[in-house]
């Protein structure tokens, strides 16, 4: 079952940053042409919303059975690099990023002009997807 949760946690990874990284071109041809907040662009924004949020329950539920994550907290992890990584940094910096993007979605649906509603999410998601990408272990990534 661990094993299984790695699989899915690290490919559906690249499902998430795919549709991140879609939903901030999208937002941002939408925004430079000046074109209206539509249904579309906010159902687009809550695609990388949803599966951000997936990746985090996948991710959770492996971060509470894996042998790197909350059972090797202690101080002698926090001396290695990689210990450190995944039971510290990586976790807190994916649960930051994906509360960006929450609080994006929020107030871009809530907005009252178009522009504004365009940049909360420039903003909240540009930010979100900056910090998932510094944090993903590159080094062990499939």
């Amino acid at each position: 079952m661990y094993t299984g949760l790695q699989y899915l946690h690290s490919g559906f990874a690249y499902l998430v940053l795919a549709a991140l990284v879609i939903v901030f071109g999208y937002v941002l041809v939408n925004y430079f042409k000046s074109n209206p907040f539509t249904e579309k662009v906010r159902k687009a924004s809550l695609v990388g919303l949803i599966v951000s949020h997936l990746q985090l329950l996948v991710g959770l539920v492996l971060y509470l059975i894996s042998p790197k994550g909350l059972s090797n907290f202690s101080g002698e992890a926090m001396g290695d690099a990689m210990s450190r990584l995944y039971m510290l940094e990586h976790p807190l910096t994916m649960i930051i990023a994906i509360i960006l993007i929450t609080v994006g979605y929020s107030k871009a649906k809530n907005g009252t002009n178009d522009s504004s509603r365009y940049k909360k999410i420039l903003i909240f998601y540009g930010l979100g997807l900056v910090l998932m990408l510094i944090r993903i272990p590159w080094s062990v990534w499939p």
